[in-house]
């Protein structure tokens, strides 16, 4: 069985595009990806696109051909769909076909374009990853749930608004770097503390951005890049999944995410390694709390430890363990169908040394990838290594 190796990556700028249709955007970074990889379309045996609500926002069904054509292929094409962790589901099926002989280079990738939507049009979009039936209709929104999970956290294991303040400061500052962040602002834990509330304990600054724009990443086998050349020492070595009941109020726990923890159980085990052997993590933080949340369910912490990570100085650029390099979901942007494969190629180069936040590690070997749908009703969990 061959190594799922990444030979490129791409993306488009994070932010605003209300005025560019989602086939330019995922058309630049699919073609971004593959002139990283020194490929080119025609050289594209199938391609696994990421999308959530393209349908509400663009009127547009019927993506994956169209997604494939706008980067000049005519590949076998699918969307996928699994609410903010649609990409990273498109990149557990371009391992498995990879691994499994039934393509050698696969293109998946994920797109999102919301801020035409306006905020109300684009929460009403989100809120559809959640419950119907008893989440939507009776008015919980995102920030409110998460909101409840961050006081379920509290009441079980302490905290408080500062420690996630610190997580919102550590994301922020890890953006600065980055050219295609959606907020490249710097912001202290003051500024956390004085912006509006959105739902108690979240301000303003707890929760990430609406954004747009598209990631790519191409995944080929070990034969076909050592057959043409190809410059691809990381490997995804470990692939998980996991799922939970979809409405909170059904959860044993608000505090846990299990998904997140199934996913990282699954992926530990095909790659081979543990937690400890962890050097660099990109995880989902659509809310500080969920930070937080995704260490402990990765086992890089232990329950009601991660709260006071970035507070300790532990998960910063500096720390023991820097997670969110990119500046996170908080602060590089949540274009949702784009995040998933947005955070491996964080991964992969800051592994290979080409991230603008490299400089911030020591010949790391290993990273973890979290990707999450909904209130982590849905998780993806890739292991990332350097293979040569």
């Amino acid at each position: 069985m061959s190594r799922a190796r990444i030979a490129g990556t791409g993306m488009t700028p994070f932010g605003e595009h209300p005025d560019r249709p989602g086939r330019d955007l995922f058309g630049e970074a699919g073609l971004a990806a593959l002139d990283d990889a020194g490929l080119s379309p025609d050289d594209v045996d199938e391609v696994f696109y990421g999308n959530f609500v393209g349908t509400l926002s663009e009127n547009q069904g019927h993506q994956g051909p169209l997604m494939s054509e706008a980067f000049g292929t005519t590949a076998p094409a699918r969307r996928i769909e699994g609410a903010c962790a649609s990409s990273g589901l498109a990149i557990r099926d371009a391992v498995r076909v990879v691994r499994n002989g039934e393509a050698d280079v696969v293109l998946a990738g994920g797109m999102e374009r919301m801020t035409n939507m306006g905020t109300a049009g684009a929460t009403a979009g989100l809120a559809v990853a959640a419950d119907d039936l008893y989440e939507v209709r009776p008015g919980v929104t995102f920030p409110a749930a998460y909101a409840l999970m961050a006081r379920a956290y509290f009441e079980r294991y302490g905290g408080d608004e500062t420690d996630l303040a610190h997580v919102a400061v550590k994301n922020h500052e890890n953006a600065l770097a980055n050219d295609h962040a959606h907020l490249q602002t710097e912001i202290t834990v003051d500024d956390v503390a004085e912006a509006p509330a959105v739902a108690d304990p979240l301000g303003l600054y707890d929760a990430c951005p609406i954004s747009d724009g598209a990631s790519a990443v191409v995944v080929t086998t070990d034969t076909y890049a050592e057959d043409h050349g190809l410059d691809a020492p990381v490997a995804i070595t470990g692939s998980g999944q996991g799922s939970d009941r979809m409405a909170l109020q059904d959860r044993e726990s608000y505090a846990k995410t299990p998904a997140t923890r199934a996913a990282a159980q699954e992926a530990y085990a095909d790659a081979d390694v543990v937690p400890d052997d962890v050097d660099v993590a990109e995880v989902h933080d659509c809310f500080t709390i969920a930070e937080v949340l995704a260490l402990e369910a990765l086992d890089l912490y232990e329950e009601g430890e991660a709260i006071g990570a970035a507070r300790r100085g532990e998960t910063t650029r500096d720390g023991r363990l820097p997670v969110n390099l990119s500046g996170g979901l908080k602060a590089k942007g949540h274009p949702v169908g784009a995040t998933g494969t947005a955070q491996v190629a964080a991964v992969a180069t800051l592994l290979s040394g080409s991230h603008p936040r490299a400089d911030a590690l020591d010949s790391p070997t290993v990273g973890v990838a979290q990707n999450a749908g909904g209130t982590v009703a849905s998780a993806t969990v890739h292991v990332l290594e350097v293979v040569q």
